[in-house]
């Protein structure tokens, strides 16, 4: 077998294990149930059935079709424009323990250099603009065909005591519970497409197969939009304004990035806490995700102790505005190995009308998609 051979079979073989990692996983999610943990501790589950497994490969294949055709966008792009660039390498991951979504996503490789804005451009914009698109017809499929209301009943049977007003009973104390956060999509279809009687509570928002793989597909959307470094966003801002005002937009979007990440950590409740052991161990953090982008140690020191500062100072004026520190992973993924910079290209000429327009609609799609709190843990 040829090196292309063995290239393409491991790109199919990871394809394979990837649909049937996110099957597994979409059955925990939809179920509630998980494979290798029961009440006795680590074990071996037997529950599922056909019908279960129907339901996980409905979600499997929205979401896979959702992100193929994302990655197929940048694909077939980069190879109108000639440019040397591998089919998508999906990434599985699930461990029946609960917590994944049987994938850490799929990417492609460019072996090539891009040589202007206007290709950064339309590479970057085609795959968050085709992922979205089939996004919105799945999402438009799953809240215009909700089961009916006593469904949840199915998944959880203990609510069926409280009839179809559960929710006045089975939420309260919810401490270490898990719901899934809002955009402004999904408030749009609940209000003007979906029948209002059968919108499933956002404790349950993931136990509806296309709803789940819709939002999803949703964050990662927004997740590839924001407008930094070589993200998809980052291309398309950088075709939309050059450099180096890409270099400017891009540091303030990520320090406004990590400080909404971090706000609620350092807190005035006690003047000691600027001293405490935490928070010069989150100081540390901020510095580590700001050293790659502010050129030396004392601008990043700088630029950490101004975000500490100003965090602190939000939350002795408004202490109940909380930011969501879930990001905080990706941002020092972002500003210590990914980069916030983007490479300059040789050929930088100005993009077109039509594009410039396209470009801008793509902040609507941000928008839209771009949840502040995505996955709440109480």
């Amino acid at each position: 077998m040829s090196k292309p051979q063995r290239l393409l079979a491991l790109q199919i073989g990871l394809f394979i294990i990837t649909l049937i990692t996110t099957t597994l996983a979409g059955v925990e999610w939809i179920y509630g149930k998980l494979f290798f943990l029961n009440e006795d501790g680590f074990g071996w589950n037997n529950w599922m059935t056909l019908e279960m497994l129907t339901e996980g490969i409905k979600f499997s294949t929205a979401f896979i079709g959702i992100l193929t055709v994302h990655e197929f966008g940048h694909y077939f792009t980069a190879k109108y424009y000639k440019i040397d660039v591998t089919l998508p390498y999906y990434i599985p991951m699930w461990f029946g323990l609960g917590s994944t979504i049987g994938t850490l996503g799929a990417f492609i490789r460019i072996k090539q250099v891009i040589n202007s804005r206007k290709e950064y451009f339309d590479i970057g914009l085609a795959g968050p603009l085709a992922g979205f698109v089939v996004a919105l017809a799945i999402l438009f499929y799953g809240f215009t065909h909700l089961p009916p209301a006593e469904y949840i009943f199915t998944i959880h049977p203990d609510y069926q005591k409280y009839g179809l007003d559960y929710a006045t009973y089975v939420y309260q104390g919810m401490e270490g519970s898990f719901y899934i956060g809002k955009n402004l999509l999904f408030i749009l279809f609940e209000k003007y497409i979906a029948d209002p009687t059968l919108v499933p509570n956002q404790y349950e928002m993931m136990h509806y197969p296309f709803l789940f793989a819709g939002y999803l597909a949703c964050f990662f959307t927004a997740l590839n939009l924001l407008p930094i470094g070589q993200l998809d966003g980052g291309h398309i801002l950088y075709g939309l304004i050059g450099n180096p005002a890409h270099r400017i937009v891009s540091l303030t979007l990520f320090i406004g990035f990590m400080f909404y990440a971090g706000l609620g950590i350092v807190t005035p409740s006690k003047v000691e806490d600027l001293l405490d052991t935490n928070v010069l161990l989150y100081l540390l953090f901020l510095y580590f995700a700001f050293a790659k982008v502010s050129g030396s140690f004392q601008n990043a020191l700088l630029i950490a102790m101004a975000i500490l500062v100003a965090q602190f100072s939000i939350s002795y004026f408004f202490p109940n505005l909380k930011g969501y520190n879930g990001w905080m992973l990706f941002g020092l993924i972002l500003g210590r190995f990914l980069g916030i910079y983007h490479p300059t290209a040789t050929k930088d000429e100005p993009l077109s009308i039509g594009r410039q327009v396209l470009g801008w609609l793509m902040l609507v799609v941000f928008i839209l998609c771009f949840s502040p709190q995505p996955f709440v843990f109480e």
